[in-house]
């Protein structure tokens, strides 16, 4: 009887220490737990605040703007500051793009752009493609008066897929348009499909001061492209002073883009290639003997803009986006040597 009694006694003693865990566990469970995820959260801050590290050191590496296109975007700051500023443009999809700047009359907006701009652009180019020229162009002359107003302040030539390129231009504080207008295979624009973004240069001066060129280059309506083409291979810094600035038969302004030429390639293929309004021109896939590395694009007269690559030993060309640029002495080659 007696052992009975301490058996029982033994498994109350047992029971309520069992309880006695149980409620403690319960009553300090959110401790526990607080304790197991305070490292955790750690862990995870630290983590964010890397990639955020990361993020802002993709957007501006040593005082450059980056530019990256991984679809028919522009992945970008929405503000920048005045004056010079290094435009680092990666071209990470598989369609060759250039990025350009446009100062859009006070007011006006994205907004306006494609309710009042790209569908005119969109109407014509459609015309134009199915051999009607002569009414693609008058969509054209439907574009608002104030579109005239637009000035086109630089940017990057062309760049092929999986390359990237390094240009320097200055700009005022205000309200910009950044926009890429190369041609999908169906005709469409890629401002169309996405490729425009709204910019805001504040009042706040970069300080940057502009680059020291190595190689100069004028570009103008009456002399083409004048640069001293004994070139040697290594990094290399250009300038583009345009002289004067004129409206050319594709409604657009002269430029300068560096093309790698392949052992292959055809100068009139390219030539052909750079007039948008050709139904087969500024349309993807680009010409495959040929490499873009970028340049200066589109900027009033007065203007310079510079770009700076690494050239490797091989036959270039420097060309403009104008219609027959061979006769207008705006489609030059060279070769690069040792």
């Amino acid at each position: 009887m007696l052992g009975q009694c301490k058996k029982k006694e033994t498994k109350t003693i047992l029971k309520n220490s069992i309880m006695e865990a149980i409620n403690y566990y319960f009553k300090h469970l959110y401790t526990i737990l607080l304790l197991l995820f305070i490292p955790i959260a750690l862990v995870s801050l630290q983590s964010c605040k890397s990639d955020k590290k990361q993020e802002n050191k993709e957007v501006k590496e040593d005082n450059t703007i980056v530019i990256i296109t991984e679809n028919m975007d522009f992945q970008m700051p929405d503000t920048i500051m005045s004056g010079w500023n290094t435009f680092r443009y990666k071209n990470m999809s598989p369609q060759t793009h250039f990025f350009l700047v446009d100062k859009y009359p006070e007011g006006k907006t994205l907004k306006d752009i494609d309710s009042l701009i790209m569908p005119y652009f969109d109407s014509g180019m459609k015309l134009i493609n199915e051999g009607k020229p002569d009414e693609g162009f008058a969509e054209f002359g439907k574009l608002p008066e104030w579109f005239s107003e637009v000035k086109f302040l630089g940017g990057s030539g062309l760049i092929s897929p999986g390359y990237e390129g390094t240009t320097m231009i200055n700009l005022e504080s205000g309200f910009y348009i950044v926009e890429c207008y190369v041609k999908m295979s169906n005709g469409v624009f890629h401002t169309s499909m996405g490729m425009v973004k709204e910019l805001i240069v504040s009042d706040i001066a970069s300080g940057n001061t502009e680059l020291i060129a190595d190689i100069n280059i004028d570009i103008s309506s009456t002399e083409g492209i004048v640069f001293n083409d004994s070139i040697t291979s290594g990094e290399h810094t250009f300038s583009v002073f345009f002289k004067d600035q004129i409206v050319h038969e594709n409604f657009s302004g002269h430029d300068i883009n560096l093309v790698k030429l392949n052992d292959n390639a055809n100068i009139e293929v390219l030539e052909n290639w750079m007039n948008w309004v050709d139904p087969k021109g500024l349309i993807e896939p680009a010409p495959f003997d040929f490499t873009f590395l970028g340049g200066v694009n589109n900027m009033p007269a007065g203007n310079k803009g510079y770009f700076t690559v690494d050239l490797q030993p091989g036959n270039y060309a420097l060309i403009s986006e104008v219609p027959n640029a061979l006769s207008k002495n705006m489609l030059k080659t060279f070769v690069v040597l040792e």
